[in-house]
């Protein structure tokens, strides 16, 4: 049975995506990073050699994410591809018709404008983390709630508060203030959210033409907040793939097949 296996390794988390013959995908791995990128290659491989079958022959292997170098010398990778181009794949595989597609992850952010299915631009973030997953695990951790209970408290809110959120540091104290002033733990995380996202439209997406079908990506796509948030504010729906976390590694094993 032969197989083929992308590596997503970015800042925070590193994804492992395996693809049969026809391109349906076998198995994934989800891990964090935690800084230790070669070890926790090292941790997914054998997982991943693990939940395949017996039969299981890997034809081909692709890295991609911030680190794809580093993985595609490790792991002797027959392609070492970047982010943008692994993430456009794998939502064109899925949803022929995208015509923009939203990735937010731990510590950086894209936004992909497709065209009659040609990659025609893109943006990424450049040094600001207000845009990304990593911001609002920071004020998760402030509000001392799990990240899964912060996206919970997102929508049961009804009003949110503006949170100033230009920067970590102003939301952080806004957040503080916002809170002194008795508003409700909902409505601020949820203002949160908003801020996020207005963050991203502002930074990353600044004179993008973001049209419909939009297929959000990436770890942050896990957040209901975020994913309401982002309807709210494009006045559109938001598609989020089941496999969204893994996007990055299942458009690196497509390539290499």
């Amino acid at each position: 049975m032969e197989v083929y296996l992308g590596i997503d390794v970015g800042s925070v988390t590193t994804k492992f995506a395996v693809l049969d013959k026809n391109n349906e995908l076998i198995t994934n791995n989800y891990l964090l990073t935690q800084g230790k990128p070669i070890e926790t290659m090292q941790q997914g491989l054998k997982q991943i050699e693990q939940q395949l079958p017996k039969d299981a022959d890997i034809c081909g292997v692709a890295t991609t994410g911030s680190a794809r170098y580093l993985a595609g010398v490790i792991v002797g990778a027959d392609l070492v591809k970047n982010e943008i181009t692994s993430q456009a794949v794998a939502a064109l595989n899925y949803f022929p018709q995208v015509q923009t597609i939203i990735e937010i992850g731990g510590q950086d952010s894209k936004i992909i404008i497709i065209r009659d299915g040609i990659l025609t631009d893109f943006g990424m973030n450049t040094v600001c983390a207000a845009g990304t997953g990593s911001f609002l695990d920071h004020q998760a951790v402030r509000l001392d709630m799990s990240i899964e209970e912060f996206s919970q408290r997102a929508l049961d809110s009804n009003t949110s508060v503006r949170i100033a959120g230009r920067c970590t540091v102003f939301a952080e104290s806004d957040m503080i203030h916002k809170q002194q002033m008795g508003h409700r733990t909902e409505d601020i995380v949820y203002g949160l959210c908003q801020a996020l996202v207005r963050n991203y439209l502002n930074n990353v997406g600044l004179g993008k033409d973001i049209k419909s079908p939009i297929v959000f990506q990436g770890g942050v796509a896990f957040n209901q907040g975020i994913v309401k948030a982002l309807q709210e504010e494009l006045d559109a729906e938001i598609i989020v793939p089941p496999h969204h976390e893994v996007m990055g590694a299942i458009g690196a094993a497509l390539l290499v097949h």
